[in-house]
């Protein structure tokens, strides 16, 4: 049985129900346990755990003590292509937009990997928009032979395959896949998808499982929080994540926030994300799944990312940039805009500042 038959059961409505009617009873007994269910979670999304943040955020951190210590892992992206055939309503790389499109050429690929190598950075995410006739598989595969020569770990974020796809991803270099389903509510994700092959909710879904079975080494999954009721999304992704660990317990999972940002469009989000409701998403996976990792991206500002820091945070991106090119030429058309625009050398020096150690390699392939 795969997430998806699980995901058939829980009904957005329902859950949505059950987690506005949790009681400060229920968000006590979640913080008393030593191992959480998903009722606990239920509990620590709910409004009743707002009175509780402060407890959550100092259970949060001596949970991330405990399992990750003080190191942060950073990480840049590298966007290669921006060319989609898909019709998301809340993404700068709508097939509809009016932006300048482009895919790097092998040799810029190369140029644009030494420039960033330079940062002493060892991880990297490779980003494309979802046109798979244009950025083909071949061409993904060589830039990721590209890219293994200057990191020791390559990451992709592109449009979803087959399973025997990621297998030909892994063996080009690709260790780490990163999915997010954008939303966990079907019908919305129907509107939000009104053209495109992005429009298959279950292909999009399943993704993670299709690449864990080949054999990728780490797997990061969010929803984007903004196009529907946080703590359900939030409820969804928790579910999601705790299924893989439970599933593929030797792949190495991680969480991500994503918070709607401005971009080419002008989508505006259906519901506002509150700085104090991604810290009590934050605690509650923390909490739920103590030895995921959890990435806070540059969509978020940098005093607030210095702020969430302690909460959960182990991982990074410094000196991102979301257009094609970007580290080595003047930014373009992005998918959304920049909040933190640090460079790494800021970013590592403002983590020892704290008193944590930027880390930019955790382990090598063999």
């Amino acid at each position: 049985m795969g997430f998806f038959d699980l995901w058939k059961t829980l009904d957005p409505d329902e859950t949505l129900a059950k987690i506005e009617a949790v009681t400060a009873a229920d968000v006590r007994g979640a913080l008393a346990a030593r191992r959480r269910t998903p009722d606990h979670l239920m509990a620590l999304l709910s409004p009743a755990a707002v009175p509780f943040l402060e407890e959550m955020a100092q259970k949060a951190h001596e949970e991330t003590l405990r399992h990750f210590g003080r190191q942060i892992l950073l990480f840049t992206p590298i966007y290669i292509s921006n060319h989609c055939i898909n019709q998301c309503v809340y993404c700068g790389f709508n097939a509809k937009n009016h932006i300048h499109r482009r895919q790097l050429t092998l040799d810029e690929v190369e140029f644009e990997a030494a420039t960033i190598a330079k940062t002493g950075l060892k991880h990297i995410l490779l980003l494309t928009g979802e046109a798979p006739g244009v950025a083909t598989m071949e061409y993904i595969e060589e830039s990721l032979a590209i890219l293994s020569r200057h990191f020791t770990s390559v990451g992709i974020e592109i449009y979803p395959v087959d399973e025997d796809g990621y297998t030909r991803f892994v063996k080009a270099g690709a260790d780490s896949l990163t999915v997010y389903q954008e939303t966990y509510n079907k019908d919305l994700y129907k509107t939000l998808h009104p053209a495109g092959p992005k429009r298959n909710f279950r292909f999009r879904l399943e993704s993670l499982e299709r690449a864990a079975q080949a054999k990728m080494r780490g797997i990061n999954l969010g929803g984007l929080l903004g196009l529907d009721h946080w703590r359900r999304e939030a409820f969804f992704t928790g579910m999601h994540a705790g299924w893989m660990m439970d599933t593929f317990p030797e792949v190495e999972l991680g969480i991500s926030l994503p918070r709607m940002r401005p971009h080419a469009g002008g989508y505006e989000p259906a519901h506002v994300v509150t700085d104090a409701d991604i810290v009590q998403g934050m605690t509650a996976f923390r909490l739920f799944l103590p030895r995921a990792g959890i990435t806070l991206s540059t969509r978020e500002s940098a005093a607030f990312r210095d702020h969430v820091l302690p909460l959960g945070v182990t991982r990074l991106s410094a000196g991102s940039c979301t257009s094609v090119g970007s580290h080595t030429e003047e930014e373009g058309s992005g998918q959304f805009d920049i909040s933190d625009e640090r460079d790494v050398v800021e970013m590592a020096t403002n983590l020892k500042t704290r008193g944590y150690q930027p880390v930019y390699q955790d382990w090598r392939m063999a």
